[in-house]
């Protein structure tokens, strides 16, 4: 329509909402990988949700929030201050540690293969900065030429391992206090629908 409209009945009024927040403030989280973006959401957010963590990078990000925490005008002091990290945790069960990884292959794959232009992929980045460049530079070449399923079976299990938690439950319950002692707050659990109840009951 032409604003202003012409012709109305003169029928309409404004409505006040009757639904109040909360919080006088919506928290704002932003999700970043590269180092400088991660500064960023310490910088101006509330909150960073990575996309991809392993508990070996948590002394990069934590410099990384450090750097954005320690400019003028952040929001934050600090990661104490309210500061919220909301990480994706896949978690995988199964006495097969293969077949668990299997899962998110495919996945990871594309991501590391098949996300943006070769030399510009940041969830390429995140996982060369694990120590995994030759790796990646494998899957991606093997993603880009077309060939995914060879880039699929060229994701090596320790890189799944890296970023997830798979396989047997006492192996899984072996590695969670590595993640509890991250920059993480909230996990958020990623986990096959009928895997659910048993996971929760095992990290309960």
């Amino acid at each position: 329509y032409t604003l202003p409209y012409d012709g109305g009945a003169g029928l309409g009024k404004a409505l006040k909402s009757t639904v109040h927040p909360i919080r006088n403030e919506i928290p704002l989280l932003l999700a970043a990988e590269g180092p400088k973006n991660v500064a960023l959401a310490a910088e101006i957010a509330d909150g960073w949700i990575p996309f991809w963590f392993g508990p070996s990078q948590d002394a990069h990000y934590r410099a990384a929030l450090g750097e954005g925490f320690a400019r003028e005008g952040a929001r934050h002091a600090g990661l104490g201050d309210g500061f919220e990290v909301v990480s994706p945790l896949p978690i995988i069960p199964n006495d097969d540690v293969e077949a668990a990884a299997d899962l998110l292959r495919p996945m990871l794959a594309l991501y590391i293969g098949g996300m943006g232009a070769k030399g510009a992929n940041f969830h390429f980045d995140v996982f060369a900065r694990m120590g995994f460049e030759a790796e990646c530079v494998r899957i991606q070449d093997l993603y880009l030429d077309g060939h995914k399923s060879d880039a699929i079976a060229a994701v090596p299990l320790r890189l799944v391992e890296e970023v997830a938690l798979i396989g047997p439950f006492d192996k899984i319950l072996a590695e969670l206090p590595a993640w509890k002692e991250t920059v993480i707050t909230t996990a958020q659990i990623n986990a096959p629908v009928e895997m659910l109840e048993a996971v929760a009951s095992v990290l309960a």
